[in-house]
């Protein structure tokens, strides 16, 4: 049975699982993260299911297609909805699969939860670059297959990663130098890292993804044979005339597409997205001076309560712990985006973290790198590092060169058979944030007969829930619709009180009275609500 926490258990009643009467959706064994072409096997077998609904909303222009998955019952568009999101770093293919297994494991499980709530899953905004995980050279793209110059040098592509070694992997090269910025980690010898000047260190090495200057201009691999990436390029703030950025917000079609798409949703409360960035296991800090600003650059203050108690949530539901768990997102990336531009709570997590792993003199590692190298040698974990081999290169002729450093997508992805157990865990995070979403109630309805065919009623109209109807970000950009309150009685019969009230919001567990006079017999109808705070009505008989 699926629980809330003890200290939300006086919420919402415990929700009752139970088969759904349709047979349960099959799942396709994984040894692996998936291809493209599995994904889509797997969402079309989803989307069998009388509970789901699966859409293409558009090609990339590598060919492959941006899924979304709507699940849930009913009128789905009419009820407040989270949207799952993974896939937005095309080198974070874990998060793609905990999307799809969230979507798997949502439809194999009916309970209550799906009349109540409709679930948006897109598990894949960068097909482009996820399918380099699969290909016979590996390197850690972010960029759709869309040709850039991004190098503004008038060629597109032209300066490349290149396999020095022949292993297969883009890793790193280092040159020996007095003149450079890194020099070897004294905590592990494998690592590089850069010297601290203030502490008067000297650099030893200069450091350069792998790779030939090919249009010698003094960079390396600065203008990749790889598009716009995805999480670079949303409206806020935009990092203009960025590599992978592109020339404006929202140029790329697969961008255009979902926010189109989400845009007509106006049922959206919440998003869950699987990423680097990370407000779930450590929660953002209000910053004053950022929140006044006339753009404004930090959560509001109230929404910063909502995500420290969604934090708290997560933190009781997810057993792993991480060792470096700060990042608040990056510029133009989709997770702020959705809070800053489109008013919704905003949550996101890698789904996965390298635990703090101690020394031999049992002291905590400062280097991440490091550290997650002496993880995977406790956990057996084998083949994530490439050995630092001589190589001779053409820019850098009696100079020594060496190729090595971490392999692509180790440090992001676990092995696979680790993923099972963290969609579980997320699956049952989601869950609980779904029933914890605004749900509003009428309460201590009183009619009373004032003579001459007249009846003044009064009713409390209650937010059941830990969260507000509204964030107050999407409060301040007046994006989220408000909240509306209708009464069936002709106006001509309605004697006091507006036919259609609006409400800009109801706070957590917070309540607002209304009351109308109405002449006549029979029965009104009260309505009240918006799509992403649900509705409740209310049969009245004067």
């Amino acid at each position: 049975m699926f629980l809330l926490p003890m200290k939300y258990s006086f919420l919402l009643p415990v929700l009752a699982l139970a088969m759904y009467t349709c047979p349960p959706i099959a799942v396709q064994a994984q040894g692996d993260y998936p291809t493209n072409s599995q994904v889509t096997q797997r969402l079309q077998s989803l989307s069998r299911s009388t509970n789901a609904q699966l859409q293409s909303l558009i090609k990339t222009e590598g060919g492959q297609d941006i899924w979304v998955l709507k699940i849930g019952t009913g009128a789905m568009d009419q009820k407040p909805a989270i949207a799952v999101v993974g896939g937005v770093e095309g080198f974070h293919v874990l998060s793609v699969e905990l999307a799809l297994q969230f979507a798997e494991k949502v439809i194999n499980e009916k309970s209550e939860v799906l009349e109540r709530t409709t679930f948006y899953v897109f598990p894949n905004m960068s097909p482009d670059a996820t399918a380099q995980y699969h290909a016979a050279l590996k390197f850690e793209r972010r960029g759709n297959a869309v040709q850039v110059d991004h190098d503004r040098d008038g060629q597109k592509g032209e300066d490349p990663f290149e396999d020095l070694n022949g292993d297969g992997y883009i890793t790193q090269m280092r040159i020996k130098s007095p003149m450079g910025e890194y020099k070897i980690s004294d905590e592990d010898g494998r690592v590089m890292v850069k010297a601290d000047r203030s502490k008067g260190e000297s650099g030893t090495h200069i450091l350069h993804t792998e790779g030939v200057d090919n249009d010698k201009d003094g960079k390396f691999n600065e203008d990749p044979q790889e598009g716009i990436a995805f999480n670079k390029s949303l409206t806020y703030k935009f990092p203009a005339f960025e590599p992978l950025a592109g020339d404006f917000p929202v140029s790329q079609k697969e961008s255009r597409a979902m926010l189109d798409y989400l845009f007509d949703q106006w049922n959206v409360f919440a998003f869950v997205t699987f990423s680097p960035a990370n407000n779930l296991s450590s929660p953002l800090k209000y910053n004053a001076g950022e929140a006044k600003k006339r753009i404004v650059t930090s959560m509001l203050e109230k929404d910063v309560a909502i995500n420290a108690m969604v934090s708290e949530l997560y933190n009781e539901t997810i057993s792993a712990k991480s060792f470096q768990q700060d990042n608040q997102g990056t510029d133009g990336d989709f997770f702020q985006w959705a809070y800053f531009h489109f008013g919704r709570l905003s949550f996101s997590t890698p789904g996965w973290w390298v635990p703090e792993v101690k020394n031999e003199e049992d002291k905590s590692f400062k280097n991440g790198e490091a550290n997650f190298l002496a993880f995977a040698e406790k956990e057996g974990i084998a083949d994530v590092f490439v050995d630092w081999t001589p190589v001779q290169h053409p820019d850098f002729p009696n100079e020594t060169v060496e190729i090595g450093g971490m392999k692509p997508f180790v440090k992001y992805n676990p092995p696979y058979e680790k993923v099972a157990g963290l969609a579980e865990e997320h699956t049952s995070f989601i869950l609980k944030l779904a029933e914890i979403q605004p749900k509003l109630e009428f309460h201590q309805l009183k009619t009373e007969k004032l003579g001459n065919g007249l009846t003044r009623i009064s009713v409390d109209l209650f937010n059941n829930s830990p969260l507000p109807t509204h964030s107050e970000m999407g409060e301040k950009s007046r994006w989220l619709r408000k909240i509306r309150v209708d009464i069936s009685s002709k106006a001509e019969d309605l004697v006091a009180g507006d036919k259609i009230q609006l409400m800009d919001k109801l706070g957590a567990f917070d309540k607002i009275s209304l009351s109308w006079i109405v002449k006549g017999s029979g029965n009104v109808e009260i309505k009240a609500g918006a799509a992403h705070a649900g509705f409740a009505t209310l049969d009245v008989k004067l």
